[in-house]
């Protein structure tokens, strides 16, 4: 029987240092664009007008797939799970200026017939109250001077939502210049990740980690 000799490991070759930090970065950035695209996405609340559900200085993550996902340059929403509810809190597109992004309650669905007298609020001639909105102003403004306490009545259109905002009456929203539209809409807020007191200069330790109702 013949021996020879063993062959000789090939030595594995070792990337560039360069290199190696490049793809890791490429690759960080491809997983991080698919995640805010796709699935998640962070969005800081600017405006007094959610609350108290949501304060300025809350940093809310939002689900980006519930609704169905937007693929780039194609209509329609794929792979969708349900659609808005009537009471859903979601980031949409601000139907006057696409690139501002808005946070409103969805109060009335495809088809609804939304009216507001006297600050009250009824969804298809039936009193819609919920315990999250507020109201921080007694006086009540006629509907000729604008739309705030008296509005309608109106018919959501098909394909769109009627938003309005908790605190009803600081909160520029559907009253005012119309309804979301589906494409429009970038998904539902769940939670609060982060809060920061810029009045009192500190963190909001109990809103973290806050569902959003």
């Amino acid at each position: 029987m013949e021996s020879g000799a063993a062959p000789a490991e090939q030595p594995v070759k070792r990337k560039h240092v360069v290199r190696e930090y490049a793809e890791s970065i490429i690759i960080a950035v491809i997983l991080a664009l698919f995640i805010r695209t796709f699935i998640v996405q962070a969005f800081k609340i600017p405006s007094g007008s959610m609350e108290d559900t949501l304060a300025i200085g809350d940093h809310i993550l939002v689900n980006k797939f519930i609704y169905g996902t937007k693929i780039p340059f194609v209509d329609g929403r794929f792979l969708k799970i349900r659609d808005p509810k009537r009471g859903d809190v979601i980031v949409f597109e601000y139907p006057e200026d696409p690139s501002k992004d808005f946070i409103k309650r969805v109060i009335g669905l495809p088809g609804d017939k939304v009216q507001v007298i006297n600050k009250r609020v009824y969804v298809n001639d039936k009193p819609y109250v919920i315990p999250q909105e507020v109201h921080k102003e007694n006086d009540l403004v006629p509907a000729a001077q604008n739309p705030r306490d008296n509005f309608g009545p109106f018919t959501v259109p098909s394909n769109s939502y009627f938003m309005m905002g908790d605190n009803r009456d600081r909160s520029y929203d559907s009253r005012f210049w119309g309804v979301v539209k589906n494409n429009q809409i970038k998904g539902l807020a769940f939670i609060k990740y982060w809060s920061w007191d810029r009045d009192n200069f500190s963190v909001r330790w109990r809103s973290i980690g806050t569902l959003i109702h």
